[in-house]
């Protein structure tokens, strides 16, 4: 059985930033998580730029493969963390709200485009991915991505569990009233699919929008290994295959389903 332990950056808060400074944060949460003895880092929605962007979101979007890129796999290469971290894509005409999983060696391993666009905000600037599931091997785990407004259908977690997902990598920016997903939502998705989900939110204010915080690392245990405050926060937790495969083994929600009268 494997364990993976698993760091969870809450923050930043203040508004957008340069890339430059965000880049400079994501250094600092990797050295920091290195130290704690963390393998992946897992960072807010749109970590590298800010979320309340306006109308630069256009502007600022880099492709796959852009400058930015190239500095996190050099940032999770030199710090020896895996980083999953979020950025405006351009892909020809289009801009997508994306993630990236990026190894210890700075190769990426997944990319995801947000499906589910939150608001009309999101819907104005992004165009939405056609992908669901995105999964990659880290470490002896599969971890999966999703971003945000994603993980509130039912749908899209479900099927990431029957696709064999053990820890779905979820960054955030969720905002205030809402705090009912990150405390009662995304534990119970942990519990019904029977996987980790790794939710890592942004904090504090950015213009017009009031992040909650509020972070979490949830097991398929019904347990919370780590949870947020309001404020910046890194959290670490252990991801644990063992305790994995014995809940699946006590709660058999997956090989007790009968799809064939959910077709309708």
């Amino acid at each position: 059985m494997t364990s993976l332990r698993v760091a969870l950056l809450q923050g930043p808060a203040g508004g957008p930033r340069p890339v430059e400074g965000n880049l400079a944060a994501l250094d600092d949460a990797a050295r920091r998580s290195a130290a704690a003895g963390a393998r992946l880092l897992v960072t807010p929605e749109l970590s590298l730029t800010g979320y309340a962007l306006g109308d630069d979101v256009a502007a600022v979007a880099e492709t796959a493969d852009g400058p930015s890129a190239r500095a996190v796999a050099g940032i999770a290469s030199r710090h020896g963390v895996a980083i999953v971290y979020g950025h405006p894509e351009r892909d020809a005409d289009a801009v997508h709200n994306s993630v990236a999983l990026v190894g210890r060696d700075g190769r990426t391993l997944a990319r995801y485009r947000k499906t589910h666009l939150y608001g009309g905000y999101e819907r104005a600037h992004y165009t939405p991915g056609g992908r669901l599931l995105v999964q990659a091997d880290l470490e002896g785990v599969r971890v999966g991505l999703l971003v945000c407004y994603d993980v509130e259908f039912p749908e899209t977690v479900r099927a990431h569990a029957l696709a064999g997902t053990e820890l779905l990598a979820v960054p955030t920016a969720l905002m205030r009233p809402y705090d009912i997903v990150p405390r009662t939502l995304v534990p119970a998705r942990s519990w019904e699919n029977q996987l980790y989900v790794a939710y890592a939110n942004r904090a504090g204010r950015e213009g017009e929008f009031d992040f909650a915080g509020l972070s979490c690392l949830a097991a398929p245990d019904a347990s919370v290994p780590a949870r947020a405050g309001r404020g910046e926060e890194l959290l670490v937790a252990e991801v644990d295959t063992g305790l994995l495969a014995a809940s699946r083994e006590r709660n058999p929600y997956l090989t007790d389903r009968r799809p064939g009268l959910y077709a309708a």
